[in-house]
């Protein structure tokens, strides 16, 4: 996975793995659609980077998201509650001046996946 600047995309520290803020990106390019298609493309990415690890969406305890306009907001909690399904981790919201690569929105995560599971 390609980064957009000098950081890694995901780590395991003891029995968490955190990932870095993913958005709507896909094989390199943002994918159209809105927030709506930039969330599910991020909640997708977010997926893959916890896969790496042995995580999934249902260890997700924190996210931290990032949204260039909170009047977009229903929409991307739509999307966002989509790929979650029941599961709801402890979540941060905040509207940001702009995101890398002139994404919408950005959704950062903290996974519980004890290594001995």
């Amino acid at each position: 996975m390609t980064t957009l600047g000098p950081y890694t995309p995901v780590m395991r520290a003891g029995d968490f793995v955190i990932v870095s803020g993913q958005g709507g990106l896909l094989d390199g390019a943002l994918v159209p659609g809105g927030v709506a298609a930039q969330t599910s493309q991020a909640m997708a990415n977010l997926a893959a980077r916890l896969a790496e690890h042995g995580a999934t969406l249902d260890d997700v305890v924190k996210t931290t998201c990032f949204l260039t306009d909170l009047g977009t907001y229903v929409e991307f909690n739509e999307a966002y509650s989509a790929a979650f399904g029941d599961h709801r981790p402890a979540r941060s919201t905040v509207e940001v001046s702009a995101l890398p690569a002139k994404m919408d929105v950005e959704i950062e995560a903290w996974a519980y996946c004890p290594i001995d599971s």
